[in-house]
């Protein structure tokens, strides 16, 4: 029951400096049609690949590696996602991105 186009307007201004990236958008409509909405950041499996330079995930997990993220690399994810997970600890945040990553065929570096 919204002006989509308005929507789209608003969301595209914002969204503007981020080509190509994946944006999860939290919408609250109100009674009276008006909307608000909040940006959120890219999902984990997005800033992997971005992080890798790859472009997708491994097609059967457990059997292929599609890359080695280090320390580093996940804790600098983890700190980028970390005010959208349900965490403040950056450790806790860190095996959420491990679990995510070893689930598209990417191993941990040691």
């Amino acid at each position: 029951g919204i002006n989509i186009g308005e929507f789209c307007n608003q969301f595209n201004q914002a969204t503007k400096d981020m080509p190509g990236v994946q944006i999860p958008v939290e919408i609250t409509i109100y009674e009276d049609r008006t909307f608000s909405f909040v940006l959120k950041k890219p999902p984990i499996s997005y800033l992997i690949k971005k992080e890798l330079g790859i472009e997708k995930g491994a097609k059967e997990t457990g059997r292929e590696i599609v890359g080695t993220l280090t320390k580093e690399q996940l804790r600098k994810i983890a700190e980028e996602k970390l005010p959208d997970l349900n965490t403040k600890d950056i450790e806790k945040a860190m095996k959420i991105v491990e679990g995510v990553a070893k689930s598209m065929g990417v191993k941990i570096a040691s």
